[in-house]
């Protein structure tokens, strides 16, 4: 299956509910379609990498860390979120998928970004990537239209740009070179810091990228690591330090920003 086919694209909503969030898409209840169409952030990495042994708490980091930020990411798999109670057990930010190619949006978007952004998280939005099926700057823009933006606010991070592991045929990278990858990942990164002043933060494995890319894009592009284990370990090429670690998706895709809240803050008011 290639990734535009047989997809749905997002529109004929039904009626909205309370929280106008649709019933159905082109006729497809809503939860039938985020399964078919939605890959969560980390979702190809677990299935091809595993999760080792997975904290069940937020890990020590790397020496380097002298404070951390607890946070989260979700996707339309998680509906509509209760937000109020992950306040409460100390989540800061929250990262929520908005886009996937150019054939798919996040139906529960709204609910997430606004939501976290409500209760007090500094929120931002992510993009999973499908570089078979158009060029990085569609899918830029592409995300840039359904919720990507960024606003020097301090309560809004850069948008991310999810690179992991191929979840329909074509191969792990997607049947690209690792030039042709690099190219890709440059095109969507360049546009979106043109229209937006900020450098998309990149969320990868190393594993994924040291097979798919050969670029450097560690002067300009923050990380976000995965990797599902009690540290962080080897960092992708040519990182020196992480911005962000994705370290278990139990019992929610969580994550800490590797430094004080303060700099949370920063991150999310400057441009670059």
């Amino acid at each position: 299956m290639s990734a535009a086919a047989g997809v749905l694209l997002l529109g004929a909503l039904s009626p909205a509910s309370a929280d106008d969030t649709p019933n159905t898409i082109n006729g497809m209840p809503i939860n039938e379609y985020v399964a078919k169409y939605d890959h969560p952030m980390g979702s190809q990495i677990r299935r091809v990498e595993g999760t080792r042994e997975m904290p069940k708490a937020a890990p020590a980091g790397d020496i380097s860390a002298q404070a951390t930020v607890p946070g989260m990411d979700v996707s339309g798999y998680q509906g509509n979120v209760d937000w109020s109670s992950y306040w409460s057990q100390g989540y800061k930010f929250a990262y929520v998928k908005a886009s996937e190619g150019t054939y798919y949006t996040n139906p529960y978007f709204a609910q997430q970004y606004n939501g976290s952004y409500n209760v007090g998280m500094i929120r931002g939005a992510y993009h999973f990537a499908v570089p078979s099926d158009s060029s990085g700057a569609t899918q830029a823009n592409y995300f840039l239209a359904n919720g990507g933006g960024w606003s020097a606010d301090g309560k809004t991070l850069p948008g991310a740009l999810d690179m992991e592991y191929n979840p329909y045929d074509g191969g792990t990278c997607y049947g690209l070179s690792q030039s042709a990858m690099t190219a890709w990942i440059k095109d969507f990164s360049d546009t979106y810091h043109g229209r937006t002043g900020k450098w998309p933060t990149i969320y990868t494995s190393t594993s994924w990228w040291s097979q798919c890319v050969s670029g450097d894009f560690s002067s300009t592009n923050p990380l976000w690591v995965a990797r599902y284990a009690s540290s962080v370990g080897t960092l992708p090429y040519d990182w020196g330090g992480y911005t962000f670690w994705q370290y278990s998706s139990s019992p929610i895709d969580q994550d800490t920003f590797n430094g004080a809240y303060d700099r949370l803050v920063v991150f999310a008011t400057n441009h670059d």
